[in-house]
């Protein structure tokens, strides 16, 4: 099914009249807590109004600290006294520590304004506990240009129960999976890539850059980044991704399945083991810490597992000091779930002092060409020179800020391109968007409330087990047949009967709920099929 004008029509009917009914997959909005400040109306806030009383808005995203962030700050903070009577303090956690320190802020209650949240970062249970305002009031007062530019089915199919807790970065909302490589390192090894098809077609590559690279790995892989991440398989995990239960986003069924019930993940367990085993993959896998771009940087290895979108290689040359180096291959359909539509926003805390200053913040980013870029590139004949109005080239001073954050913070069809990117990539972005397969889950997002011990009990048997698995640091014909008992005494099927049953309500009110023959398909895997 393509994403063109009648589905895209078709699709907009079907989430306004899910955000009309009380489904039961959805969370409530009751839930973001009694105790929290309801923005009924931005008449009822007090925003700063004169330069002494200005307000520092405190802006949470993940990446890497930068050298020259403090410079950043101040520049932007000189524009924002003018447009919003307000400073800007850039909160920048580490990816590796990103879900802990994030739990702790919002435990803690610290006062911060803005912070990025994703399906993939806990945003529905984040919401079920409070720590993000509704933002649909706010949106109307002060967003009016995201409402402009924002196409109306992302914003919808990112609602909780009819209500937006985050704001869609305006970016590829299609997700495709595949892998990032050496392409200097491919040519000088006459490496045809383009028969290049499928994850097991690596394996002639890969024996080559083995036996004729010994001193470079020829993949890295880690936790969320392998063989079998969601953006690989086009698993929809229809809300948090902690939380089992799963279909495809390539398929039309319906029944959701536990992870170990889809015959792709087998055979990529498998796979993974198997490159694993021929020393294809780095020996650290299931522990390391070391993130992607940082992999790429050192030099060690030949390619990584990764999302790809158009220009996704020119983007980590850029991020990684690997300009006009890198190439990429996509392994799967391009498809479009709630998980793309809320895999990257910029949420208002509800520990925010001016909330009202905190959408209009949102707001710049999406419309402000000068502060957007700035966040993302820096300062002008600094960190970047001008090639054209559009298009920049690197200096001496750009590896000093390069977050490469671009994707997080509001609208990326406003950001500069590099000389060494496509000047298309922008429409090509526009293309991406339009031909996705649409998962039969977009729009609906699992509420586990009734099932949170259940939930607690399946993360910490995962912690035990799946990144081991999914490394191929371990044999599956071993450990999964235990894996998948331990899944069952903690309470999986439990979940997946909760999950299931709101889905299906779901589908029901929208009329598209399969049949029993379907339901009759599920594999249904036991401990002596998985060993045999």
């Amino acid at each position: 099914m393509l994403l063109h004008n009648k589905a895209r029509i078709m699709m907009l009917v079907v989430l306004m009249i899910a955000a009309m009914l009380n489904l039961a997959g959805c969370l409530n909005a009751k839930k973001a807590g009694a105790n929290l400040p309801q923005v009924e109306s931005a008449s009822e806030l007090e925003p700063a109004t004169s330069a002494d009383d200005s307000y520092t808005l405190k802006l949470v995203y993940i990446g890497t600290p930068q050298l020259d962030e403090q410079l950043i700050e101040e520049e932007a903070s000189k524009y924002l006294l003018e447009k919003l009577n307000a400073k800007l303090d850039l909160i920048v956690l580490d990816w590796g520590s990103w879900d802990n320190r994030q739990n702790i802020l919002i435990a803690s209650r610290e006062e911060i304004d803005v912070i990025f949240t994703s399906q993939w970062s806990k945003h529905a249970v984040n919401v079920s506990k409070g720590a993000f305002l509704p933002l649909n009031n706010l949106l109307e007062q002060y967003g009016q240009e995201i409402l402009a530019s924002l196409d109306p089915l992302i914003l919808q199919s990112a609602q909780i129960d009819g209500i937006n807790y985050g704001v869609p970065s305006n970016k590829e909302f299609a997700a495709q999976g595949g892998i990032v490589y050496r392409k200097d390192i491919a040519e000088q090894l006459q490496l045809d890539m383009e028969q290049v098809k499928s994850l097991a077609d690596l394996d002639a590559i890969y024996k080559v850059v083995k036996q004729k690279m010994p001193s470079m790995t020829p993949l890295f892989v880690k936790y969320g980044e392998n063989f079998n991440s969601h953006y690989i398989n086009n698993f929809d995990a229809l809300g948090d991704t902690s939380i089992p239960g799963y279909i495809l986003k390539d398929e039309t069924s319906t029944i959701v399945k536990p992870i170990y019930e889809f015959e792709r993940y087998i055979d990529n367990l498998y796979l993974a083991r198997d490159f694993y085993l021929k020393g294809y993959i780095n020996k650290d896998a299931a522990t390391t810490q070391m993130m992607v771009n940082d992999a790429l940087a050192s030099n060690e290895y030949f390619s990584v597992v990764s999302p790809i979108k158009p220009g996704k290689a020119e983007e980590l040359g850029v991020q990684t000091g690997l300009t006009g180096k890198l190439g990429q291959i996509a392994m799967n359909p391009k498809s479009l779930a709630t998980s793309e539509t809320t895999g990257s926003m910029l949420a208002i805390s509800s520990t925010s002092q001016h909330p009202e200053l905190a959408m209009q913040l949102i707001n710049l980013l999406h419309s402000d060409s000068y502060l957007n870029n700035l966040l993302n590139f820096g300062i002008e004949d600094i960190h970047y020179k001008k090639v054209s109005e559009q298009v920049i080239t690197q200096t001496e001073s750009t590896s000093r800020y390069s977050p490469g954050a671009s994707w997080m913070l509001g609208n990326q069809f406003l950001n500069y391109l590099w000389d060494t990117e496509d000047p298309q990539k922008w429409e090509q972005f526009k293309q991406f968007n339009e031909d996705a397969v649409i998962s039969p889950g977009l729009g609906f997002v699992f509420d586990g409330d009734e099932v949170k011990s259940e939930v607690a009990a399946v993360v910490n048997v995962d912690k035990q087990y799946l990144i081991a698995l999914e490394s191929g640091s371990v044999d599956p014909a071993v450990v999964l047949p235990e894996y998948i008992k331990k899944l069952r005494i903690a309470g999986i099927d439990k979940i997946i009967e909760a999950k299931q049953q709101q889905f299906n309500a779901f589908l029901q009110k929208n009329g598209k709920l399969d049949s029993e023959s379907d339901k009759e398909d599920s594999l249904h895997y036991n401990d002596n099929e998985i060993a045999e």
